[in-house]
């Protein structure tokens, strides 16, 4: 069972920049599509973010990230990461890394317990 642990978050002024890793427990972790999702509250329904071929050759970006969020993943680490800049205030959310979801579409699973986003002046 894959277990995923994320980290990075915290409290940034807009236009400020955060990294956000996913530690993954095993090795298939480089077997698997990955992706990030966040939601704003919990009572709110995820948002996909990005996603993430097994190789790192295709990524996927909601409209809402594109050309401000960058994920990438390690192979030889087990690790994802999102590197987030320009951020806004609406980016504020947990975010969790997940298996699967390479596109919005597509169904995801094994999610972390999150890592807190605040943007705030």
């Amino acid at each position: 069972f894959l277990q995923l642990l994320e980290s990075g978050g915290g409290l940034v002024q807009p236009g400020g920049s955060l990294r956000l890793s996913c530690q993954a427990s095993e090795s298939t972790f480089r077997t698997y599509a990955m992706a990030w999702v966040r939601r704003q509250a919990p009572e709110k329904s995820y948002e996909w973010v990005a996603g993430i071929d097994s190789v790192g050759g295709s990524r996927f970006y909601a409209d809402s990230v594109k050309d401000r969020f960058t994920i990438s993943r390690d192979n030889s680490k087990n690790t994802l990461y999102l590197q987030m800049d320009s951020l806004k205030i609406d980016d504020t959310a947990m975010y969790y890394c997940v298996r699967g979801g390479l596109r919005a579409v597509d169904s995801w699973y094994n999610r972390g317990q999150g890592t807190q986003v605040t943007v705030s002046s």
